[in-house]
């Protein structure tokens, strides 16, 4: 049942659009695809058969993915409601 302008149906096929949307961004961003490297594109150290096999698309070693993965560092929020809590950190 649609109100309004829209025509019965019109909310559903919004919702399934978005849905489809998502699923495609998500696919995009699933990680390395193509050939893999023979050789880390970071330092030039031979990767893996077995790396190479695991991961298609792989460009880095381990050690230099490792250092990668481990150079994010995650910052803490500002807790602007001034909740008991967050005077108590």
């Amino acid at each position: 049942m649609a109100g309004g302008w829209a025509r019965d149906g019109a909310v559903q096929e919004q919702i399934d659009a978005s849905i489809n949307d998502e699923l495609a961004r998500l696919k995009a961003r699933r990680g390395p695809v193509g050939e893999s490297l023979t050789h880390c594109a970071d330092c030039d150290e031979p990767i893996p058969e077995k790396r190479r096999a695991a991961i298609p698309g792989v460009k880095l070693c381990i050690e230099c993915q490792q250092e990668r993965d481990g150079s994010f560092k995650a910052r803490g929020g500002i807790n602007r409601r001034g909740s008991k809590d967050s005077q108590l950190k």
